[in-house]
C-alpha cells in the first residue's frame, strides 16, 4: 500500500509576495471603485481641491508619465480625481505595503512599490512593463512627500530615465497640499487645495534635451514653498488648535538664544525653555511674537533655511563633528501587515545612532542579538521619512528599518545627512537659488 506524504506549502512572506508580483494596468472595475473611493465625501472633495487641466492627458492615447510635486500624503487623491477617466500606475514607498490599511487597494490599483532614495531594479522592470504595454506611469521625482513645506530636489538620475523612453511626461503641480496634510503632525487641516495638470514634456523635448536640462526644468517647475503661497492667498487651514504641534521637531533652533533642542510646541504656541522666546501660530500658518522682544522668522520655511545654515557652518567648522541619538529600531513585518494605521514597523530593539563625517554608525541590538551597521553618505543622501518627524528610516542591506529618537531631533538629524553629503559628495546637488547658503565654505569635495 503506497504512503502518501502531504507536504504544506511554504507560506510566502510579504516580502517575497511583492517580489513575485506582476503589474498591468489597473482593471476597470478596480479603477471604477479606486474612483468612488478619491470621489467619496470622506476623501477628495473634503479637501477643496480645483481642479485645472491646462492640457487633458485623457485627449493622449499612448504610453506617458505623470509627475508631480509630492506636497502631502492626499495627493493620490487628488491625482486620481483630476485626471479621470484615465488610468494609471502609481508608486508608492515599498514600506507602506507592509500597512494593512493599504493591502488591498494597492493590490487591486496596481501600484507598484519604490525603495525610497535607492536604486531599485524591480521597480524599473514594472514601470518597463506598464510603458511598453501602453499605460501610463505616476510617480513622484522627489522620492518623499514634502518635509518642510517646500520641494525638495528631484533624485539623481530621473531625467535620464525619462529622458530613456521619450514620451510625454504630464505635470500634476500640487499648491496648499503640505498645509493640509503635512510631515510635522498627521491631522488633516481643512483649507484648500489645487491641483493643475500640464504637459511638461514632448517627446521632441526629451530627445533633444540633456538629462541635466530635464532635471533643472523639472526642479523650476516644482518650485514652490507653500507657506509663502499662503502668505499672498491668506487661506484658512483648520487645525483644531493644534497649529502647532510637534513643529519644535522641525523647528528645533531658538532665533534669539541660539540653543538647540529648547523649543517646546503645543496647541498654537511655541516657546524657548530657554529664554522664553516664543510666538503663536494662527490658522492662517502666520507667527505672532509674544511680545516685541521676540523674535521668529516670517515663515517656518525660513526658519529651517536658517537652521540649514547653521549646520552648513557647523559640519564644516568641526572636523570632529557627532551627532549621537538613543533610538529605538523598527522592522518591517515578516508575514502580517501591520494594523495599527499611526504605526509603519514593528519594534525590534535599540541603540545608539550616530552622524559623523565618516558616516552613519549603529551599535546596539536587534532582535536581542548585537547589532551595528556603517552606511556612508555617497548612498544615504536625506533620510526617509514617512509618518511624521518623530521618526525616520534607513535602508541598511537592502532592508528598511525605522529610528526612533528619545528626543526631538529628526529636524536637525535630516539636515545634517543632507548637508554631509553635499559636503563629501554632492550628487543630490542643493538647488541653484539656495547657493547663496554656501557662500565662503566648502560646497564639493570630490
Amino acid at each position: 500500500m503506497a504512503i502518501l506524504y502531504t507536504m504544506s506549502k511554504k507560506k510566502l512572506t510579504i516580502a517575497e509576495q511583492l517580489a513575485k508580483r506582476e503589474y498591468k494596468t489597473p482593471s476597470n472595475m478596480a479603477w471604477f471603485f479606486y474612483g468612488l473611493l478619491a470621489r467619496s465625501p470622506f476623501f477628495g472633495p473634503k479637501y477643496h481641491v480645483t481642479y485645472k487641466k491646462l492640457d487633458d492627458i485623457n485627449k493622449y492615447k499612448g504610453p506617458a508619465f505623470i509627475i508631480w510635486n509630492h506636497q502631502s500624503r492626499r495627493d493620490y487623491l487628488f491625482l486620481k480625481n483630476l485626471i479621470a477617466p484615465h488610468k494609471f500606475n502609481m508608486l508608492a514607498g515599498y514600506q507602506e505595503f507592509f500597512r494593512k490599511k493599504f493591502v488591498w487597494l494597492f493590490k487591486k490599483a496596481q501600484v507598484i512599490p519604490k525603495k525610497n532614495f535607492t536604486n531599485d531594479p524591480k521597480s524599473i522592470r514594472a514601470m518597463d512593463r506598464i510603458i511598453k504595454s501602453g499605460g501610463t506611469v505616476a510617480f513622484a521625482p522627489e522620492g518623499t512627500s514634502s518635509i518642510f513645506g517646500y520641494n525638495q530636489p528631484i533624485v539623481p538620475g530621473t531625467g535620464r530615465f525619462l529622458k530613456h523612453y521619450h514620451i510625454p511626461v504630464y505635470f500634476m503641480k500640487l499648491e496648499g497640499a503640505y498645509l493640509t496634510s503635512h510631515k510635522v503632525c498627521i491631522d488633516d487641516r481643512i483649507g484648500k487645495v489645487n491641483a493643475t495638470l500640464s504637459l511638461l514634456f514632448t517627446p521632441e523635448d526629451l530627445k533633444i534635451m540633456t538629462p541635466e536640462e530635464i532635471d533643472n526644468k523639472i526642479n523650476e517647475a516644482f518650485r514652490h514653498d507653500d507657506y509663502k503661497w499662503n502668505k499672498i492667498h491668506h487661506i484658512k487651514y483648520k487645525s483644531k488648535g493644534r497649529i502647532m504641534t510637534n513643529m519644535q521637531d522641525m523647528l528645533y533652533r531658538c532665533p534669539r538664544c541660539d540653543s538647540e533642542m529648547e523649543m517646546d510646541a503645543a496647541g498654537k504656541y511655541i516657546k524657548c525653555r530657554h529664554c522664553g522666546n516664543g510666538a503663536i501660530m494662527d490658522d492662517y500658518y502666520d507667527f505672532h511674537p509674544f511680545d516685541d522682544t521676540c523674535k521668529v522668522f516670517d515663515t517656518p520655511t525660513d526658519w529651517v533655511d536658517w537652521e540649514r545654515r547653521h549646520v552648513i557652518k557647523e559640519i564644516r567648522r568641526k572636523k570632529d563633528f557627532c551627532l549621537e541619538e538613543e533610538v529605538d529600531i523598527g522592522e518591517l513585518p515578516t508575514y502580517k501587515p501591520i494594523k495599527d494605521n499611526s504605526k509603519t514597523s514593528i519594534p525590534c530593539g535599540h541603540g545608539v545612532i550616530k552622524f559623523d563625517h565618516d558616516g552613519i554608525h549603529f551599535d546596539g541590538t536587534k532582535n536581542n542579538e548585537p547589532w551595528h551597521f556603517d552606511l556612508s553618505y555617497s548612498v544615504v543622501y536625506s533620510p526617509i521619512i514617512e509618518n511624521d518627524l518623530t521618526q525616520f528610516a534607513l535602508a541598511v542591506n537592502e532592508q528598511i528599518y525605522d529610528f526612533i529618537p528619545k528626543n526631538h531631533v529628526v529636524g536637525k538629524i535630516i539636515l545634517v545627512v543632507e548637508e554631509m553629503h553635499r559636503l563629501h559628495f554632492n550628487t543630490w546637488k542643493n538647488f541653484p537659488w539656495n547657493d547663496y547658503m554656501y557662500e565662503g565654505t566648502e560646497l564639493e569635495k570630490k
